[in-house]
């Protein structure tokens, strides 16, 4: 199956009321353990990558690794570029063979977002790949995009509702009280800003920073009119917890494929588990 854009997934979750799960591919078995749960789950799946596993791994990898998971899968996957801040990188991502890309300048002032995130619509639109953007701050860390727990901020409604007339961007990743990274306890999640926001605003709304929120708080999240919902943190926990698990057990192994293959399986479980919690099983 060619991948689908990040907006196609999404519409089809708005009418029906689920969220899409975005998955961050970091390596070649992350990016099998979301193809394997998407199917096993017979869901529709976002590989989304970071600067940072563009970095690590390269841009074109990256690309190649996941069409060729699309290419032999049975449920639609796209290909994101998660949390962009800079307008060549998006470029850069879209000539590779993204099919959405997130443009970040929830740094920049109010004007200056509005003007870049337009910038990269209009490029876009003729060609059919989908934009995310960001309005409020997110806390914590997400690879390399740092923003301090002083810094951060809740999305305005008011602001998310001006933005979005003002670029007709198809989805926003609003900040209502999760952080990137690993939580040092329970995130209150701000519902009234968020069904405000979705009062306003007439696109799907995505949550990043999502791993470690309550199952409950997950679902009410859902009810309110998220989206799309990206998880990092957990996959990484539950794939590096098995390596230690494994290399512990064995401490005179060195085939990595003994290694990594159960950690592989541990992702994809964690993944499924997400799936059925964003209520996306069975929508492929």
């Amino acid at each position: 199956m060619a991948m689908v854009t990040v907006n196609e997934l999404l519409l089809k979750a708005e009418k029906e009321g689920y969220a899409v799960g975005a998955f961050n591919a970091n390596n070649m078995e992350i990016v099998q353990a979301i193809l394997e749960a998407a199917k096993r789950e017979n869901a529709p799946v976002i590989m989304q990558a970071s600067q940072g596993a563009i970095a690590y791994a390269g841009l074109n990898f990256i690309t190649e690794m996941v069409r060729l998971a699309a290419a032999s899968s049975t449920v639609p996957v796209a290909l994101h570029l998660d949390h962009g801040t800079d307008f060549d990188q998006v470029v850069r991502c879209i000539r590779s063979g993204f099919t959405s890309v997130m443009y970040d300048g929830s740094k920049l002032p109010l004007e200056e977002n509005i003007a870049i995130t337009r910038k990269v619509l209009d490029m876009t639109r003729p060609i059919g790949i989908s934009v995310e953007a960001e309005l409020g701050k997110i806390g914590g860390t997400e690879d390399d995009v740092h923003v301090s727990e002083k810094d951060a901020m809740y999305t305005d409604p008011e602001e998310a509702r001006y933005f979005v007339e003002q670029t007709g961007v198809e989805s926003l990743a609003i900040a209502i009280g999760t952080a990137h990274g690993q939580y040092k306890g329970e995130p209150k999640l701000d519902f009234d800003r968020l069904a405000k926001i979705k009062s306003l605003v007439k696109i799907p709304i995505v949550l990043h920073g999502s791993s470690g929120v309550p199952d409950q708080s997950i679902r009410r999240a859902i009810e309110l009119g998220v989206r799309k919902i990206n998880i990092d943190t957990n996959i990484r926990e539950a794939f590096v917890g098995e390596m230690r698990r494994v290399i512990m057990d064995k401490p005179d192994e060195i085939d990595p494929r003994k290694i990594l293959g159960p950690a592989r399986e541990a992702a994809t479980a964690i993944i499924a588990e997400k799936i059925r919690l964003f209520g996306s099983s069975g929508k492929a």
